[in-house]
């Protein structure tokens, strides 16, 4: 499929990945429908700061994708659906697991009907490596048993069922988009990344982090865009589950040491003990194999690690007031 031209709508613009996402299909000349997330202040979140001229190329439709009539609307005439709306906060999961259901699942539920009854666009699934749990084998591949230690784990792993499903049962073209730990300019202050940052940027000598053990495969946002589009675009992809990894993990101390390192700052990395984790939920590692997204999309990260602390560490530098420094105690 030739997104040149297409008509797209991408749930969840208002978020971290959406609105680069948005961005990206409006340079790549599709005819994009940005679907936000509804609010008293009329704010579009991460798009409020996009480039006018995008901004000018895009419908933007403000709602809530638990609105089977509203997902149905945004839905029509599209070719191609990018579901990234979501509740994302494995600790807020814990606190309010209904809303995830309701938002990750039902959500999910009326983005697939609204596809299927409205002349069967393609969806692209967003799903996360939280599926997988502490793996049992690594590197992960796309066939490894799905575990959820989270609410918002369980409630990924049935919505990706949910799109399989569709696809099975009504020949809806579907692809489930297993991206890793996504990192890049606009990551929500609660992600491990920007909090590194933020206090080295500020200038703490003591980087105050929770558990230093967990290790995570970080991909750079434009990357995981990139795969995104490619998911759009191959048609063999339908029918597919396909992660987004580098393949390379790293602890989350040792994430922090090369931030400090990359940055040249004088400060040292300190743990504390508050978790905000139950105990046994604790995800110990996760890190893919890339090995089907680059056989199946051609896809293949371009960013290193270092490449990407940079390029986060110079968009944070200017916008550290609206981030609150804290220790990171997920």
């Amino acid at each position: 499929m030739d997104l040149n031209g297409s008509r797209v709508l991408v749930t969840g613009a208002d978020g971290f990945i959406g609105s680069h996402l948005a961005e990206r299909l409006v340079r790549e000349g599709a005819s994009v429908r940005a679907f936000v997330m509804y609010n008293m202040t009329s704010s579009w979140g991460w798009l409020d700061g996009s480039d006018p001229t995008l901004l000018d190329s895009m419908e933007i439709v403000s709602g809530d994708v638990r609105d089977t009539e509203q997902v149905a609307e945004a839905v029509r005439g599209c070719d191609v659906v990018f579901h990234l709306a979501a509740l994302i906060s494995v600790p807020y999961s814990y606190k309010a697991p209904r809303s995830f259901v309701d938002t990750n699942v039902v959500g999910t539920l009326n983005v697939l009907e609204a596809a299927r009854q409205h002349g069967g666009a393609k969806v692209i699934q967003t799903s996360s490596s939280e599926v997988y749990g502490t793996p049992e084998q690594t590197p992960i591949r796309e066939s490894h048993p799905m575990q959820a230690q989270s609410p918002y784990a369980a409630s990924k792993i049935a919505a990706d069922v949910l799109a399989e499903s569709y696809h099975r049962s009504y020949d809806l073209p579907v692809v489930v988009l297993r991206p890793f730990n996504t990192y890049g300019p606009r990551q929500s202050a609660r992600a491990v990344l920007p909090t590194i940052l933020t206090q080295i940027l500020s200038g703490k000598s003591e980087i105050e982090l929770g558990a230093l053990w967990p290790r995570r495969d970080l991909t750079y946002v434009d990357d995981t865009v990139a795969g995104f589009l490619r998911a759009a675009e191959v048609d063999e992809a339908v029918g597919s589950t396909v992660q987004l990894g580098t393949g390379r993990d790293i602890a989350v101390g040792d994430l922090a040491t090369l931030a400090i390192e990359v940055l040249e700052s004088p400060a040292h990395v300190v743990s504390r003990d508050e978790r905000l984790r139950p105990a046994n939920s604790e995800v110990e590692r996760l890190v893919s194999d890339p090995s089907l997204a680059g056989e199946l999309l051609d896809w293949h990260p371009e960013f290193s690690l270092e490449e990407g602390l940079l390029l986060t560490s110079d968009w944070l530098r200017d916008r550290l007031e609206g981030y609150r420094v804290k220790e990171y105690v997920v």
